[in-house]
């Protein structure tokens, strides 16, 4: 179910089938308020208001074709942090290298991606990077390094799916780095990755308690990204025991999925900031998410037919 799901957010002839189908549209909405910056705004400003929450902010979108596609999405992203500024949200945003322009150069990429964290700095915000598939990787980690070295307000993605993570992790923990950690939901070489859910639970666990750990650099943040409930409550146990500061960990779910344990979360006060996507580039990340967790699949059936 797995490998269908992330070949079919691969597949442009589906993407355009499935895009002009209002029983798909229907199904996405319960995971995204909406298509446009104004609708996902204001779902954050709701999320704020009514359950006392964070959001992170991404465009959907990846692998543009050119510097002036590149530079048009950089210029979206620094009209959102202003606007976050201006209307007063406690909203952070993330973007994939790949819509900076990564594709066609790493200069290039760089500076759009300077560009965001110098406006972050100056309006107190934060811009995460997100992790593509593995032969982004060192290129992402590269210029996570260079925008690290001007601000502390940039995070970055690893994936426990792959079995470097925890080396790439041990690399960057001198940074004192901000990291959000996902199971991830690319289709890679088998050498690649664990196999089983099983090792990419394990090793999840094993990376965010390494960055758990007494002594770890001051600065380091742990961003527990996942929806695995009984993830959650491990790494909750382990959070306790190690007494972590409030301050240096905080758990990011996506809109519209594990809603109970969202709700749980907020009422026993443990940190949770909501990721909320928007654009009309939505079928590939729909299907990664569905691959993500395959059960999601029946959930969303159910969803189709719940009133």
């Amino acid at each position: 179910m797995r490998s269908l799901l992330l070949a079919g957010a691969e597949s442009v002839w589906l993407r355009e089938k499935a895009m002009r189908r209002p029983f798909m549209r229907r199904a996405v909405s319960r995971f995204m308020p909406g298509e446009t910056v104004d609708e996902a705004l204001g779902a954050c400003r709701r999320q704020q208001e009514q359950h006392g929450t964070g959001t992170i902010l991404t465009h959907l979108g990846e692998n543009l074709s050119s510097l002036a596609e590149a530079e048009a999405v950089t210029s979206d992203y620094l009209e959102l942090i202003d606007r976050i500024a201006i209307e007063k949200l406690d909203v952070q945003v993330s973007v994939k290298l790949t819509q900076l322009g990564l594709d066609l150069g790493l200069d290039a990429c760089d500076q759009n991606l300077q560009r965001l964290v110098v406006r972050a700095e100056s309006r107190s915000n934060v811009v995460w990077i997100d992790m593509e598939s593995t032969k982004y990787v060192d290129s992402t980690i590269a210029l996570y390094r260079r925008a690290r070295e001007r601000s502390s307000r940039v995070g970055l993605c690893l994936q426990s799916y792959l079995r470097r993570s925890m080396a790439d992790l041990e690399a960057l923990l001198p940074l004192g780095p901000a990291i959000r950690l996902v199971k991830g939901a690319y289709r890679e070489p088998a050498n690649l990755m664990f196999a089983s859910k099983m090792e990419v639970d394990e090793n999840y666990f094993r990376l965010a308690a390494r960055m758990l750990q007494p002594g770890v650099p001051n600065g380091t943040f742990l961003g527990v990204g996942t929806h695995d409930a009984r993830l959650v409550d491990r790494i909750r146990v382990e959070i306790a025991a190690r007494g972590a500061d409030r301050a240096a960990y905080e758990f990011e779910m996506l809109f519209g999925i594990q809603r109970p344990l969202q709700a749980r979360l907020v009422a026993e006060r443990a940190p949770l900031r909501v990721l909320i996507s928007y654009g009309e580039f939505w079928f590939p990340w729909y299907m990664r998410r569905l691959a993500e967790r395959p059960a999601n699949v029946l959930f969303v059936m159910k969803s189709l037919f719940a009133g």
